[in-house]
């Protein structure tokens, strides 16, 4: 990866949830408002289980590959709280995890960037950079939250991928290697940014581009795959994208 980053980097380009902005705020709330749980409970590793599960439920049926119709997806997402919470001891009933689903839905109209997010991003755009979004999910329900954060103001439109559109998902290299085909760009010129080790680190190395890996909860890595670099906020960020020239 080092050999890489000595290479002209001419594009940058960002996972969503959990890299733009909080995405274990809307599960907790959730959480909260329908099981009624105590501020002592562990709602981070509440949030890492449901990721897992949604991630492993998503890779049976093929979901993120695809735009799957809304009763498949809402029976994946109510499952993923059954079997996440059933790790606690806490057994949901299909009523409770439906209502966890629409509370969360409810709770990510609310979302937010991280502080100094969009600002990086039009810095970067303003140093002549592209400046794109990858991110796993189905389109529209992907589309709106990019919308709700106002990413689609900052990200030009045909710099937006989404794997149920694209019809491939992150971990896998196919994807990084379509956004190379439909921006004119290499993997050595490239940048990706993103939270997740299984997902974007594992991913972005395997296709041949720079990663950063945003670890600000700091979780430990699940492989020897080694990121350019890791770093915990907006702000170390911006200095790691300094230090490459890119802004």
């Amino acid at each position: 990866m080092k050999e890489q980053a000595e290479q002209r980097l001419t594009a940058v380009f960002f996972d969503v949830d959990d890299t733009m902005y909080d995405l274990l705020e809307p599960t907790r709330l959730a959480l909260r408002e329908v099981l009624e749980l105590p501020e002592t409970f562990d709602y981070e590793q509440a949030f890492h289980q449901i990721r897992h599960y949604s991630d492993v439920l998503s890779d049976e049926a093929k979901l993120s590959d695809r735009n799957p119709g809304e009763e498949e997806l809402s029976a994946m997402r109510t499952r993923r709280y059954i079997l996440a919470m059933r790790r606690f001891g806490l057994e949901l009933s299909q009523g409770q995890a439906e209502e966890l689903q629409a509370r969360y839905e409810a709770r990510q109209k609310e979302i937010a960037p991280f502080t100094g997010a969009v600002e990086l991003m039009k810095q970067l755009q303003d140093g002549g950079m592209q400046v794109g979004l990858i991110t796993n999910g189905e389109q529209k329900h992907q589309f709106r939250k990019i919308q709700t954060l106002g990413l689609d103001k900052v990200v030009p439109a045909d710099r937006i991928f989404i794997s149920g559109s694209v019809g491939i998902a992150k971990p896998s290299p196919g994807i990084f290697h379509y956004v190379n085909q439909q921006t004119g760009t290499s993997p050595e010129e490239c940048v990706y940014i993103g939270d997740s080790w299984r997902n974007d680190v594992v991913g972005a190395i395997a296709a041949g581009w720079n990663m950063i890996w945003y670890n600000y909860r700091a979780v430990a890595q699940e492989s020897d795959r080694m990121p350019l670099r890791t770093v915990a906020s907006f702000e170390e960020l911006r200095e790691v994208l300094g230090e490459l020239s890119l802004i």
